[in-house]
């Protein structure tokens, strides 16, 4: 995965990160410390370039986006691949309960779609 992060002067201040390669739990940590320099009112994924994305990668657009709401930010994602954003629909449609037995079951089911 590799980043690229620009932010924009305007009346509200925008972050934008493009995204490439793999999204999983060996490169999620470089997004994460890429994430704690940005201060950005709204923070733009651009996932153009993403191949793939595991709950790893999940987890931090999600707590992004819950640290972005906590402080009256905002989180917008563009130019999904349609494997990517078959991933995003499924965790969006999951019930509350868990129902995979392991994290790396999880990823291999969302791996199944991309």
């Amino acid at each position: 995965m590799s980043l690229e992060i620009k932010t924009l002067p305007a009346a509200e201040t925008e972050a934008r990160l493009s995204l490439s390669g793999s999204l999983d739990s060996e490169t999620a940590p470089d997004l994460e410390r890429a994430l704690e320099q940005v201060s950005a009112k709204t923070i733009i994924f651009n996932m153009k370039e993403l191949s793939f994305i595991s709950s790893a990668g999940l987890r931090v657009i999600f707590a992004t986006l819950k640290k972005q709401k906590a402080t009256g930010g905002k989180v917008a994602v563009c130019n999904m691949s349609p494997g990517v954003k078959k991933v995003f629909e499924i965790v969006k449609a999951l019930p509350d309960l868990n129902i995979f037995s392991s994290t790396q079951e999880l990823d291999d089911y969302l791996a199944s779609f991309q």
